[in-house]
């Protein structure tokens, strides 16, 4: 027993809880609204459960692209709920670049995690992977490869000749979200570390699609393998099916292979039945006029259409209904050059309700450059503190207020231990792109410069060693 509880306290301590798919950190995480994408649910299950008996050769890892804000990871949210009802949720990873949590956005604890879920999924499998570590106790100090190789595929074939033999799908999501992980020593005085060779995130990206297929191609293994994530160039290539013709399963593109439109209708009206119920709203509002415009405006991107449900939803002074014409009555944009001008310019919108939006922007991405700071406790009290000018003020309500809708604030018990959050990466590709954001933009260097003002306000008021309060560990 002893052996057994130190051996999973050694495998939790390389884990990242947060990741996986139905943790507490993922709580808000999107799901596919009920009755909406199931066509596309329905085709990913019918891969993970009927691939090998449809095929002599099955192909067990499969690839789901598509633009940003097409519900790539409400769709991989939504069927690995449905895969763990049905017993046939091996593991899932959900990387995430805006996460305060580092292992999120780094490769670092990928294959110790989907290892720990594993464990779970059976008692046999738990031993042989127990043992693996008992054996090995460096492994978690290896790259992933040798991390694969001993916590998941050694593993598998010991158990391979048993009768109830593992099977399911492994699912990670975000993976074009994935960070570069550094490990040069940059305190040495004789590193011979040059920064211009620093490691890429495609390099970290390919990395684990390498190990991935690693794993899918060996013959005793008994998971099938879903990757969602952008179209980045990284992905296109290793995917190709001229580069690797007879390793995957064709790719879903949610945006070319599946119209969205209907969902995205059903998704609106059903939200809207709810806000008429909350605001007493006559069932002739909104007219199907507006809600087909709405459905055009959004493209096929959900984000688009839950984003103005939570901007109707905010707590403005204005009604639901008059928040909605502002939104209707923005001048229809076509481009071929950007497929999400129509979500730019609700966003810009958004934005421009602010009292002082270029300072609603530094607040944003002042938000996002402290959540990659290692060295500074990531609550909402900390940054508010830091990035305030005024600390008698209330400064983050007023530029924050009527942002409700893009950033996720706590509420005033959690500040202290939460951080602020953003309900989807594209608001920051919006906000680092001076072609879409426009007047908006803001430089990096400002950015800077904002932080570091704080931290020097924060320094001379003596903060850091008196009031400054420090995030429990």
């Amino acid at each position: 027993m002893t052996f057994v509880l130190t051996t999973r306290a050694e495998l939790e301590a390389h884990i990242v809880a947060g990741a996986i798919h139905d943790s507490a950190e993922r709580c808000d995480a999107p799901k596919c609204h009920p009755e909406t994408r199931v066509a596309v649910q329905d085709d990913l299950y019918s891969w993970i459960v009927h691939e090998d008996a449809a095929s002599e050769t099955p192909k067990k890892m499969k690839w789901v692209t598509g633009p940003a804000g097409t519900g790539k990871t409400a769709v991989m949210g939504s069927l690995a709920q449905r895969c763990a009802e049905d017993g046939i949720l091996g593991a899932t990873f959900f990387f995430a670049s805006w996460s305060a949590s580092l292992g999120r956005r780094k490769k670092t604890a990928l294959v110790a995690t989907i290892a720990y879920q594993l464990a779970q999924y059976q008692e046999e499998f738990r031993n042989a992977i127990f043992n693996a570590i008992d054996a090995n106790p460096g492994v978690f100090q290896k790259n992933l490869h040798v991390q694969m190789e001993t916590l998941v595929l050694a593993p598998v074939r010991e158990i391979a000749g048993h009768s109830n033999k593992p099977r399911g799908v492994i699912i990670v999501d975000g993976l074009d979200e994935c960070e570069a992980e550094q490990y040069h020593d940059t305190t040495s005085a004789h590193s011979r570390v040059n920064p211009t060779q620093a490691r890429t995130k495609e390099q970290d990206q390919l990395e684990v699609l390498q190990v991935l297929q690693q794993a899918s191609l060996a013959p005793a293994f008994p998971f099938h393998i879903l990757i969602a994530s952008r179209p980045e160039r990284v992905f296109r290539e290793f995917f190709d099916p001229e580069n690797n013709p007879d390793c995957f399963a064709p790719k879903l593109d949610l945006n070319q292979d599946y119209n969205a439109d209907d969902d995205i209708t059903l998704f609106l009206e059903a939200q809207f039945n709810r806000i008429r119920r909350r605001y007493n709203l006559p069932s002739s509002w909104p007219t199907p006029k507006a809600i087909q415009t709405l459905v055009e405006n959004a493209s096929g991107q959900f984000i688009y259409a839950a984003t103005v449900i939570r901007f109707l939803e905010m707590g403005h002074k204005e009604t639901p209904r008059v928040l909605l014409d502002a939104i209707l009555a923005m001048k229809k944009t076509t481009s071929n050059v950007n497929p999400l001008k129509q979500l730019d310019v609700l966003y810009s919108h958004i934005l421009e309700s602010s009292p002082d939006p270029l300072l609603s922007v530094l607040w944003i991405t002042g938000i996002d450059s402290l959540s990659r700071f290692a060295a500074f406790s990531p609550s909402t009290l900390n940054v508010n503190l830091l990035l305030q000018t005024d600390l008698e003020s209330s400064e983050a309500e007023h530029v924050l207020g009527n942002l409700h809708s893009l950033v996720r604030v706590p509420p005033p018990s959690e500040q202290a231990t939460t951080l602020y959050g953003f309900y989807h990466k594209s608001l920051l590709d919006f906000l680092g792109d001076p072609a879409r954001c426009e007047g908006l933009y803001v430089e990096e260097t400002e950015v800077d410069v904002f932080v570091w003002e704080g931290f020097v306000r924060a320094c001379s008021s003596e903060l850091t060693n008196s009031t400054f309060p420090r995030t429990p560990r």
